[in-house]
């Protein structure tokens, strides 16, 4: 059995013994994150309920509206749309949560609170996406569904949807930005380049809306190579990724035979920082984390990016680690997430 320890929100151990009695029994554990997701030989996921799963009308920012919509009846698709109480056409941020593509749901409270929070402060409207989940849909499944997502978007607005005007109406479509931390700032990345790339027809998927950025927070790559912070830097117990854990999401997120310079996981890695330059990328803000183990890897893609000419605007938190945003666990995080949300209000108004 290979084991692989990660600390996540509030990590309560009761939950993982009232996860292990459960009734059908499952044998033969083949993969595990602990406390957040158990995969046995038969196929069955186990996934413990660690992060509270909140209601759309819960904690959300004052003057915030909030729903969910379906997407896609045929994949189970959802997403969380965020209002917030603004005159006048509002860019539209669609969003992809983390959690190693393995873990995590747009009903997780942590993201109900950041998100409708962002809304308020960045005046954006946010539709967050509940795209589907590893191991029992690989890669590309979640690109397929950030894809679908704003095919969905654009036909609400050219079909005029009544259904949908109460969000549809605040939107400039004109000003999409696709955004996400961790493993959903993988998503809006890799959702990006389709939407670039070269004679590919997704390319005129948008039209007649437009896309103007992307926001990559934290963004979860790997390559077989590790770069300096993913060997020697030190983190803490309730670190929200580890080496080991980062292991874990790839072995169950790749497609089976994949290693870590698959293109999905290591955009630079095979000769893919040339082709870089073939990319219609808009311009892309990444938001890097110092104490992440992810922090080098980051830095590495953004200068692979600007050497390829694309407009690129990093922004740095010093003295927080991965996923500070959600987790609140320094003092310095409230104030390092009021900075983050200040520049992604920035970003999306220039």
């Amino acid at each position: 059995m290979r084991t692989r320890r990660m600390a996540a929100i509030s990590l309560d151990p009761r939950v993982n013994l009232q996860a292990g009695r459960n009734p059908q029994q499952h044998e033969g554990v083949v993969d595990e994150i602990e406390g957040l997701i158990r995969v046995y030989r038969d196929g069955h996921v186990e996934r413990p309920p660690i992060v509270p799963i909140v209601p759309c009308t819960m904690g959300l920012e004052r003057g915030v509206t909030a729903n969910d919509v379906v997407v896609d009846r045929y994949t189970s698709l959802w997403a969380r749309v965020y209002v917030p109480s603004c005159s006048g056409k509002l860019p539209l941020l669609v969003y992809f949560h983390g959690g190693g593509f393995c873990v995590g749901s747009a009903s997780w409270s942590c993201y109900n609170e950041f998100l409708s929070s962002l809304a308020s402060k960045a005046n954006c409207v946010i539709i967050s996406v509940n795209y589907r989940l590893a191991p029992e849909n690989r890669l590309p499944a979640a690109y397929e569904d950030g894809l679908t997502t704003l095919t969905w978007v654009k036909q609400q607005a050219i079909n005029g949807s009544s259904e949908h005007k109460w969000w549809l109406k605040l939107c400039n479509l004109s000003s999409i930005y696709l955004a996400g931390d961790s493993a959903g700032a993988n998503i809006a990345y890799n959702v990006a380049t389709r939407l670039g790339s070269s004679g590919s027809s997704e390319s005129t998927i948008l039209r007649p809306l437009s896309l103007k950025g992307t926001i990559l927070v934290q963004p979860f790559f790997g390559g077989e190579a590790l770069t300096w912070s993913e060997k020697y830097s030190n983190q803490p117990p309730n670190s929200a990724l580890t080496l080991p854990a980062s292991d874990a999401y790839w072995r169950l997120s790749l497609p089976l035979g994949a290693n870590r310079d698959h293109p999905w996981c290591n955009p630079l890695a095979n000769g893919a920082a040339a082709r870089l330059r073939d990319l219609r990328l808009p311009i892309i803000m990444v938001c890097v984390s110092e104490m992440d183990i992810l922090k080098d890897r980051n830095l590495e893609f953004c200068s692979a990016l600007i050497s390829a000419g694309k407009r690129v605007e990093t922004v740095m938190h010093n003295g927080v680690g991965h996923a500070f945003q959600l987790l609140h666990n320094s003092q310095l995080s409230q104030p390092r997430t009021r900075d983050m949300m200040s520049r992604i209000k920035a970003f999306i108004k220039e």
